[in-house]
């Protein structure tokens, strides 16, 4: 496929790395000299420097003949124009990312007027990727199928797991499931199970299955499933919001903790249902009097990396079960995965996966049925 992607930021670069050696004739554009020089140093692509909203650059990157072009800028309006620039001059198909919420409500619309055949919100992503998370406890990622009816989720083996140190054989006699362990990560090499395959205490596994039958099955294995009643959030940005509307109907009280007296008065407006505290949220006073680390869950979306994995640290020390701190850099994930916290979420990451899917789906649609087999196989 032959894909353009309009501004290398920190998403638009993410999904360039994940392109990058998947056959496609990848084609980057961005304004910046500096950027596009350092693309062209680490990245396997043809690089143009100019402004993607223009025709007569989207004409030089070959739009006419493109496949798919992604407009992932820092600006929701120049994503836009890019994209209904790129659709009228002959793109297949358009990506335009979109955080705007007054832009984002209007999708539906978006998608008919400007032909945009996707609309990606960072934010959002993120926020949907923490609540699956959420509603799965035990699991570091969950990935729904289906409708919902199918769900991947990921999960970290312990000694104290009825799974650990029996082979699936010799378990599934014990319990018999429904699930399917399809992967294993051990260290830093990639196992496809087998029947003999023996789960070890560190490995984590990816199992596909039925919600109910991965709820059962974590349940077998002596995981605590029972749902998270109380959230405890730090940073009152978009995500939270996003986030609070995601779990709403799910019984869930949420307190959300944010420094800035304006965002904090917008907040409540908003979420009538959640508890809104002015304050900082690295106020160690502050959390303990108002009982921030009584909660099931906590999550923390300020715009620090330090600041989240600092507070993380500090919730999963004080007895917070399920602690998810949100990441940008992505040299701080293995680090994070040594203090012992197993889920990290990075909004440019989950765009870019949800994006390279997207890609992968084309692709697979304009292949044959065993070449799709084959592609989906190595993923």
């Amino acid at each position: 496929m032959k894909i353009i992607i309009v501004g290398l930021g920190k998403v638009g670069y993410a999904i360039a790395q994940q392109m990058v050696g998947e056959e496609h004739d990848l084609i980057l554009v961005d304004e910046s000299a500096a950027v596009i020089e350092h693309a062209d140093a680490t990245l396997d692509a043809m690089c143009v420097e100019g402004n993607g909203a223009c025709a007569s650059v989207l004409l030089r990157a070959g739009v006419r003949d493109a496949d798919l072009v992604i407009a992932a800028t820092a600006d929701d309006e120049v994503n836009l124009v890019c994209s209904l620039m790129a659709k009228k001059l002959g793109a297949k198909h358009t990506v335009a990312r979109v955080r705007n919420p007054e832009y984002f409500r209007d999708a539906p619309i978006l998608r008919r007027e400007i032909g945009l055949d996707m609309i990606i919100n960072p934010e959002y992503a993120a926020a949907q990727e923490i609540a699956r998370i959420l509603r799965v406890p035990a699991a570091f990622s969950v990935e729904s199928f289906a409708r919902g009816t199918v769900e991947l989720i990921g999960f970290q083996i312990t000694e104290q797991d009825g799974m650990a140190g029996k082979s699936l054989i010799e378990y599934n006699k014990l319990h018999p499931n429904a699930l399917l362990l399809c992967a294993a990560k051990r260290g830093g090499e990639v196992l496809v199970p087998n029947g003999h395959f023996v789960p070890q205490a560190g490995d984590r596994v990816y199992a596909i299955g039925t919600p109910t039958e991965t709820a059962r099955v974590l349940r077998s294995m002596g995981r605590d499933t029972s749902p998270i009643r109380q959230l405890s959030v730090i940073g009152g940005g978009r995500i939270a919001l996003y986030l609070a509307w995601a779990l709403d109907g799910m019984g869930m009280h949420i307190t959300i903790v944010e420094q800035n007296e304006e965002k904090c008065m917008a907040i409540a407006e908003k979420l009538p249902k959640a508890t809104i505290l002015h304050g900082d949220g690295t106020d160690h006073d502050l959390l303990e009097s108002e009982g921030i680390f009584d909660a099931d869950a906590f999550v923390s979306l300020t715009g620090r990396d330090e600041e989240n994995l600092l507070m993380a640290l500090t919730a999963k020390d004080s007895g917070v079960a399920k602690v998810l701190p949100k990441m940008s850099r992505p040299n701080y994930t293995a680090l994070v995965h040594d203090l012992g916290i197993d889920t990290v979420i990075s909004p440019k990451d989950v765009t870019a996966s949800q994006i390279s899917s997207y890609v992968r789906g084309l692709a697979n649609s304009q292949g044959s049925a065993v070449e799709s087999l084959h592609k989906i196989c190595l993923l």
